[in-house]
């Protein structure tokens, strides 16, 4: 590479000697070595620097990143500054671009003073990101961008020369954007020279219909990012070819009216981003950039600034059946409905304020009795018996004494069905008695059979003593049902017929008797079988050796 720039910078004196010895004129002469000299001397600016805008997950960092050759991004937050690397191979000389990342959050657009002011105005290029992830926010997302990148420009003290002398530059790129090739070589200083001074002011197209209606004075490029979740689009929304050329068009358009170049990227397929790269040091430091739009590929698309025009996007309408053109954007690109996300975080449990509860159980304390909360057992107890205790006084020797449900005769402990019975017994436990008092001190028959416990049934409550009296009622009817079984079962076994040996043991004694004899005449069998194994095996050695002696 350095002996071809050095053949070429030869190359190059010496046609300029050629051209001198032609030039009689002293004054041209002279014009040519200043023109020599100049280009001997130009290096690559340093004040210029790169503003980077977009939503948050719009890929700003990691295509930064990519930009810087970086495999591992690290995202801060606020305005961050970085650095990019430019170098002119040709003429051996290297700078750093400076880079500025805004936060997506709004709240942070007061640091762009930091990155945007009077002194690098002019020297100041802006990238807009927008992310295939998201089609459907591009609308909203590059109007605020543009709103907020125009009010900050208008709050510069800036002179109205400047402002003026900025905008015509933009306008003259577009007039004079040309694809003409050069038979030069591409990284020559000549070149560069020839692409920026070969169109003369007289010779500038005027501008194609709706170009530049906003013109900020900034060079901006418009960067697609992500674009290889187009995939994804179509599987999962069922994007089709019209969708993907309707955003096309749009966007498009957007860049046109605001004098933008549009670039699609993907950093996870390297697609574009290298001629990104290119494209930037062409529009900020003149270097050479020969790649012509790029339309073809849906996800690559490339379109610098004053190339397109409203003629070559309305090919796109060709292929578009199911929308048009004049639609609005979001009636076509509409946001999928949002996914509710499932929890599986537990109810949270409200507690009581402390001195509320400590004031409740005050009360209760002064009243003398005590207020248990009500649960689903105790309201379905209390209903049922409230019919019950309608008709008079509770004694335990009454019908309703146990509990709601009426006790089966037939149930007994001894049977399956036997639960029944429990079941009664702690439903009555659980029943909140709202009967009258069966009398104090034991004055019911039930509680004749009742233990008295230090002398404090006279203290207890009617409701109290009525819960214990049927305790002892169901106890008594269990240990009564349960003796009567044992009864009829000692009854059954003395009566049996004759022949039978009548005893009140159960014969399990027979039966390890039989166990035992079976055992004993098992093993005595296996002990023959044994031995006559072991007799067969020692004939069948001694046969053997005898057998073998005589051969």
């Amino acid at each position: 590479m350095y002996f071809l720039q050095k053949y070429a910078e030869i190359r190059y004196i010496d046609h300029l000697l050629k051209k001198m010895k032609v030039c009689r004129n002293f004054a041209q002469r002279s014009a040519i070595l200043n023109e020599v000299q100049t280009q001997g001397s130009t290096k690559l600016p340093s004040n210029k620097s790169v503003l980077v805008l977009g939503d948050n997950a719009t890929g700003k960092t990691t295509l930064i990143a990519k930009l810087q050759g970086v495999e591992d991004p690290k995202k801060g937050s606020g305005l961050e500054y970085a650095y990019i690397d430019v170098k002119d191979e040709y003429r051996d000389d290297m700078t750093r671009l400076g880079v500025w990342v805004l936060d997506g959050d709004p709240g942070h657009k007061n640091l762009l003073h930091y990155a945007l002011n009077e002194t690098n105005y002019a020297h100041t290029l802006v990238i807009l990101t927008v992310s295939m992830t998201q089609p459907w926010d591009w609308l909203e997302q590059l109007n605020q961008w543009i709103k907020v990148l125009q009010q900050h420009i208008e709050s510069l003290s800036l002179d109205l020369k400047e402002k003026e002398a900025a905008r015509q530059r933009l306008v003259t790129t577009w007039q004079s954007y040309c694809e003409v090739g050069d038979d030069l070589d591409p990284g020559s200083p000549v070149k560069r020279t020839m692409r920026n001074n070969s169109i003369d002011e007289d010779d500038l197209l005027p501008l194609t219909e709706d170009a530049l209606l906003t013109n900020l004075g900034l060079d901006i490029v418009v960067v697609v990012t992500k674009t290889d979740y187009m995939t994804t689009l179509e599987k999962e929304y069922e994007y089709r070819d019209e969708h993907f050329d309707f955003i096309q068009q749009w966007i498009r358009n957007f860049c046109l009216r605001h004098g933008t170049s549009l670039f699609y990227t993907s950093v996870k397929e390297d697609k574009n981003c290298d001629l990104l790269y290119k494209y930037l040091t062409h529009r900020i430091y003149g270097l050479p950039f020969r790649t012509p739009a790029l339309v073809v590929e849906k996800d690559a698309v490339l379109i610098p600034a004053g190339w397109d025009s409203l003629k070559k996007i309305s090919i796109l309408y060709e292929n578009m059946h199911a929308v048009k053109a004049e639609n609005h954007y979001t009636d076509i690109i509409k946001a999928p409905p949002t996914r509710k996300a499932v929890s599986n975080r537990e109810a949270e449990v409200q507690t009581e304020d402390e001195q509320v509860f400590l004031a409740r159980q005050q009360e209760i304390l002064k009243q003398g009795g005590q207020v248990r909360g009500e649960s689903p057992l105790r309201s379905q107890a209390g209903s049922a018996s409230a019919g019950s205790n309608k008709s008079g006084p509770r004694t335990p020797g009454s019908a309703g004494q146990s509990s709601p449900k009426k006790i089966d005769p037939k149930l007994n402990p001894a049977t399956p069905g036997g639960e029944g019975v429990l079941a009664n017994f702690f439903n009555s436990l659980l029943h909140k008695k709202s009967g009258g008092p069966a009398g104090a001190g034991g004055a019911s028959p039930g509680n004749m059979g009742t233990p008295r416990a230090n002398g404090t049934d006279g203290l207890m409550t009617p409701e109290k003593l009525a819960v214990r009296t049927d305790a002892a009622a169901e106890l008594d009817r269990l240990s009564r049902s349960v003796k009567k079984d044992i009864d009829l079962s000692q009854t059954a076994a003395k009566r049996r017929p004759f022949g039978v040996v009548l005893s009140d043991e159960p014969q399990t004694t027979t039966i390890n008797q039989k166990k035992k004899k079976n055992i004993n005449f098992a093993y005595r069998h296996m002990w023959k079988l044994y031995t006559l194994l072991k007799a067969f095996c020692i004939l069948f050695i001694i046969t053997t050796i005898i057998f073998t002696m005589i051969l």
